[in-house]
């Protein structure tokens, strides 16, 4: 780090250079003893995609888009059991209009008024504004009018357009992405950030990646946690040519989570996103920087297109044993990092 407490994208890539006990010294001591969970419900609105992205397992060119109704019988079942929080993503479905989401939005807010939509993608939001041939600015404010309160961080992958050409080609550009974040957070939506990573990108591209969300953050304070999400190269098209052949080793994935938590100390977490790592790992990182587990989920379909062996839900026992295995405390959060309840 510079001395006037500034990062470049060089001296990030040299953290990735230090022993791995080292820079999991400095990551986890950046951290409390407390490490956060949300109970959540994923909910994939559809799986048709026109983008295509080579990275990607889960898209179909003819595939499901749920009714309004489908996706309030979710909602309902994931507040029955105990939810605060519906991550809701899907594709870049051209059949979508954003008066569906309008219509979503509502009806969910006018059934469970408590429960928070953290909702879309920076990519679906930047494709449905061309898609209705409008600013990315008028589909927040109206998103956000009818109920949305936070975005997940899907969609930065690697934030360098040549990565972008070969791995995503026909969605947002790297500025395009930030750009959508920049006007969320002055609209008052919060968001997540994520990165993918494990796939053709170099340790610089990393870097690069992590000092833009980094600068962004010290912008506009609208991030809460950082995803590092571990490329899973099953049934994808990147694998079938031959461009990624497995998942990255675990001390890669441990020095990567690391180096984030110390370069985005602006962020309110780090996570361990358990359905990427597998259990074991995820409990390890905790000691390796990240303070999250992000949540429940129920019903995560994304990752597991790609080849992952997790389950497709974590009940809260379970994941206060991963946390508790760790030697931390585990906290129960909501969508925003505001601690509901803590488990001695």
């Amino acid at each position: 780090m510079e001395e006037n407490g500034t990062w470049t994208p060089r001296k990030i890539e040299e953290l990735f250079s230090l022993e791995l006990h080292e820079l999991g010294e400095i990551a986890n001591n950046l951290n409390d003893n407390y490490v956060t969970f949300v109970v959540n419900r994923h909910i994939n609105y559809t799986n048709v995609c026109v983008s295509k992205c080579p990275l990607c397992a889960f898209h179909r060119e003819s595939g499901y888009l749920m009714s309004v109704d489908e996706v309030l019988r979710k909602a309902g079942e994931a507040v029955k059991a105990g939810a605060t929080e519906l991550h809701i993503v899907g594709g870049h479905n051209p059949e979508v209009s954003l008066e569906y989401f309008e219509e979503m939005f509502s009806a969910i807010k006018a059934k469970f008024p408590d429960v928070v939509i953290k909702a879309l993608t920076a990519t679906e939001v930047h494709f449905l504004s061309k898609l209705e041939k409008c600013s990315v600015k008028e589909v927040l404010e109206r998103l956000k009018e009818a109920g949305l309160q936070a975005m997940p961080g899907g969609g930065a992958e690697i934030l360098d357009d040549k990565i972008r050409k070969v791995i995503c080609p026909n969605k947002a550009k790297s500025d395009e992405w930030l750009g959508v974040m920049r006007t969320a957070h002055s609209l008052g939506i919060r968001s997540n950030a994520t990165m993918l990573f494990g796939h053709i990108e170099s340790i610089e591209h990393r870097a690069k990646h992590l000092y833009r969300l980094w600068k962004l953050q010290e912008e506009t304070g609208g991030f809460v946690a950082f995803i590092p999400l571990v490329f899973h190269p099953e049934n994808t098209r990147l694998k079938e040519l031959g461009l990624v052949k497995e998942k990255t080793d675990l001390i890669d994935v441990l020095k990567t989570i690391a180096v984030s938590r110390i370069v985005l100390s602006n962020f309110a977490s780090v996570r361990a996103y358990w359905v990427m790592l597998g259990e074991k790992l995820a409990q390890i990182a905790l000691n390796y920087g990240a303070n999250d587990t992000d949540g429940t989920l129920m019903e995560e379909k994304v990752t597991h297109a790609a080849g992952a062996k997790t389950p497709l839900y974590l009940p809260k026992e379970r994941l206060l044993r991963l946390i508790k295995g760790a030697g931390k405390v585990p906290a129960e959060r909501d969508t925003f990092y505001n601690i509901l309840r803590v488990y001695g």
